[in-house]
């Protein structure tokens, strides 16, 4: 019998090691057969007595599984910035120490998520985004600074009224200023730009035709407020869902976040007939489905939406928001024919500068303008 099993070349481990097993309970167990195991699964005589020990001790037949080395979005971040050299981020991971893995696992792990679909956002687009932000927090960080108590002169400025050229501004505030995710500091309220107004038009129109849009900008122009603005009251009858994109973007992973999204009762299907079964019945009411920083998306995800939407039992207006959103629906050319809208936010005129921050906090009602 023990012939029989060392005379196949390539044995498998889980094989070789419960037969092993079995003769060393049996007390039958000598060097020559694991000498004689070692070369039938091709291995060094050592490795046949490490994988007993394991056996033993752990209970384990198989290879332990190696940890999948993953990158944070700091990291792509620094990736980014350095043009997408390895070598620049490998040298800030080593200079910020801690446990930093090898030049060529980072290769490794940058060029598998590019294949998956991770996109390298561009540098200097990069660069903009981060000023921006750094923009917007100064801004809140204006905003929130409210006067002390007892300073009367400082809370009278506050309540300084609006000059005319402002009142006169085609720039509209809402009358609450607030719209479901998104946040505000304290005081501030949200101001209904052109932008903002061309994108709400542009949803508009999609949500007749039950079509599709595509609004897309560099980050940190405001296209998700906007169409969160432009949502905040749809007609009667219809519902908007925000179906948030999976850190690691597969069909699985959409097919799940559209599930949980919709709120639908009872576990997720086990199969993906079942689940496709209940998303289509739960779509087949009007309903936007907004898919935020959708330029995340490979094109396997994208062709998954769109079969959403030409399901003959659905009734979807697909809303695909994100900066590069348009460059990520180029590669799938079937989508990005039936668009119906290119909805671009650019940045904010400089002839609505001064209406938009006034209208935003009445902090800056207060600042001088530039001379």
């Amino acid at each position: 019998m023990w012939g029989e099993v060392v005379s196949g070349l390539g044995v498998s481990r889980p094989v070789l090691v419960a037969r092993l097993l079995e003769l060393d309970a049996a007390g039958a167990l000598t060097s020559a057969h694991v000498r004689a195991g070692a070369q039938a699964g091709g291995v060094n005589v050592r490795t046949v007595w490490r994988w007993l020990e394991a056996a033993r001790t752990e209970g384990r037949m198989e290879r332990r599984p190696r940890a999948r080395l993953e990158l944070s979005d700091q990291v792509w971040d620094v990736l980014a910035h350095a043009g997408g050299n390895v070598a620049v981020l490998h040298r800030h991971l080593t200079a910020a120490g801690g446990q930093v893995p090898s030049l060529a696992s980072l290769y490794r792990v940058v060029h598998r998520d590019l294949r998956n679909g991770r996109v390298l956002p561009d540098r200097a687009v990069v660069r903009r985004d981060r000023e921006e932000r750094e923009t917007r927090q100064a801004l809140a960080d204006l905003a929130l600074a409210s006067p002390r108590r007892g300073d009367v002169a400082q809370e009278a400025a506050l309540r300084l009224p609006r000059s005319k050229s402002i009142a006169a501004s085609a720039v509209l505030v809402g009358e609450s200023g607030v719209v479901a995710g998104v946040a505000l500091p304290a005081g501030a309220r949200l101001v209904r730009t052109s932008s903002v107004r061309a994108v709400a038009e542009a949803v508009g129109q999609a949500m007749a035709a039950e079509g599709a849009v595509c609004v897309f900008g560099d980050p940190g122009r405001g296209k998700t407020a906007a169409v969160r603005m432009a949502l905040s009251e749809v007609p009667a009858g219809w519902k908007v869902t925000w179906v948030p994109v999976p850190v690691r973007p597969s069909v699985a992973g959409m097919r799940r976040a559209v599930f949980d999204a919709l709120a639908l009762p009872g576990r997720f299907p086990h199969t993906s007939a079942l689940a496709d079964a209940a998303v289509a019945g739960a779509l087949g009411e009007a309903r936007v489905l907004v898919i935020d920083e959708a330029q995340r998306l490979p094109v396997p995800c994208l062709e998954y939406l769109q079969s959403l939407w030409d399901h003959p039992g659905t009734r979807i207006t697909l809303v695909l928001c994100g900066a590069g959103t348009e460059r990520a629906l180029s590669r799938l050319p079937q989508l990005a024919s039936r668009i119906g809208a290119w909805q671009e936010v650019p940045r904010l005129a400089a002839t609505e500068v001064t209406a938009v921050v006034t209208g935003f906090h009445p902090l800056w009602r207060t600042a001088r303008p530039r001379i």
